[in-house]
């Protein structure tokens, strides 16, 4: 792929909107109704599947915007170390918040920001926030 191509959706991103509101199921109930693309990372060290794998998630990029990776490595007492970190910052005071609060993707180790995305989309989806640490 050179990168100039256009894609095209053949579908009404409103229409999948509401029929993901109307499940009442969240993202893990996609997950578990087989809709949300699930990408299996075993054998990426192959550079036949290194391939594959890279398609996978392209498509899965344009098409869907996220997926769920499996089969990463990461082990599952990080994973759970991760969610608790982030629901114990949410927890917290708002005045502590604010000192990780930040759209500096450099000027920070450790970031919290609600939608980076924000300022570039037409609507304002405040319920999106996320966490960023960045490695020394």
């Amino acid at each position: 792929m050179s990168g100039t191509e256009e894609f095209t959706m053949d579908y009404d991103p409103f229409k999948e909107i509401k029929a993901f509101d109307d499940t009442k199921a969240g993202v893990k109930g996609l997950v578990d109704a087989g809709i949300i693309p699930v990408l299996d990372l075993s054998g990426i060290q192959v550079q036949d599947r290194r391939k594959q794998v890279v398609d996978e998630i392209r498509e899965a990029s344009v098409k869907w915007g996220f997926f769920q990776l499996i089969n990463h490595g990461v082990p599952p007492s990080v994973l759970e170390g991760m969610i608790d970190g982030t629901r114990k910052l949410h927890e917290q005071d708002a005045e502590l918040k604010k000192e990780y609060y930040s759209r500096d993707l450099m000027g920070k180790r450790v970031r919290y920001e609600s939608n980076p995305l924000i300022y570039l989309s037409i609507r304002a989806h405040l319920n999106c926030s996320s966490i960023s640490v960045l490695s020394c």
